[in-house]
């Protein structure tokens, strides 16, 4: 047959049998190899994100994301219904800094007991004292022996309302970044293997994770300086 006849058949325009893929850019190619790379420590960064890290257009990021055949977990419906006989984590408590969104502090408890997050408060003041402190309605929170030393040192407390996420909406997007980005994915027999695993996390939620409004961890003198600041205290 001749090649007009094989096009024919096929219903290609005979340009078409001439044409040759362009092959990629070694550019390309090591940008998809590092895209790899990140997908396999970050598979929950969509193009955006990935964009970022890589210092490329998002389009960019797109199109050779489209090339691996890689894409973002991201929540699906019904993700948050459990299983039957599906284990139910500890308690985690983290105190954030408003202005920088960074990650002060945290506790993993596995009671509902006020201790593990008194021990996250005054970890939280080795980095100084806030002027107001925020919370929800929580009985560990609401506790005497977890506000009397907020009172002594003078800071102005405040809680949600009731029904409110939105009242204390960044720690909820911590929540919801954990969540889907840790725990979800994960694979923890107990809090023994999870206590690590969010050390690692919030390392890299604080200092890694692409975020316009974590001030700390795209200001690399200031990160220093705080670093410099546990250290002498012990941190």
């Amino acid at each position: 047959m001749t090649i007009e006849q094989q096009c024919e058949l096929l219903g290609l325009p005979r340009s078409t049998y001439y044409y040759q893929p362009r092959l990629e850019s070694a550019e390309n190619l090591r940008l998809m190899r590092r895209l790899d790379e990140l997908y396999l420590e970050c598979p929950f960064y969509g193009s955006r994100r990935m964009a970022v890290t890589l210092g490329v257009n998002r389009k960019r990021a797109q199109r050779l994301m489209g090339i691996l055949g890689i894409e973002a977990l991201y929540p699906k419906p019904n993700l948050r219904r459990p299983a039957p006989g599906h284990e139910i984590y500890p308690y985690l408590v983290a105190v954030m800094d408003w202005f920088s969104r960074y990650v002060l502090s945290w506790e993993l408890s596995n009671t509902m007991e006020t201790g593990f997050c008194l021990a996250a408060m005054e970890a939280a003041f080795r980095f100084g004292q806030p002027e107001i402190w925020n919370s929800d309605q929580g009985s560990q929170f609401t506790a005497a022996d977890f506000l009397t030393p907020l009172k002594k040192r003078g800071v102005r407390i405040s809680m949600d309302g009731r029904g409110r996420a939105l009242d204390n909406v960044f720690i909820e997007r911590l929540w919801r970044s954990l969540k889907y980005e840790l725990i979800y994915p994960g694979d923890f027999a107990n809090g023994a293997d999870l206590y690590p695993a969010l050390d690692r996390y919030f390392r890299f939620y604080n200092y890694r994770r692409p975020q316009s409004t974590n001030l700390i961890r795209r200001s690399a003198p200031l990160r220093h300086a705080w670093e410099r600041k546990l250290a002498h205290l012990g941190g």
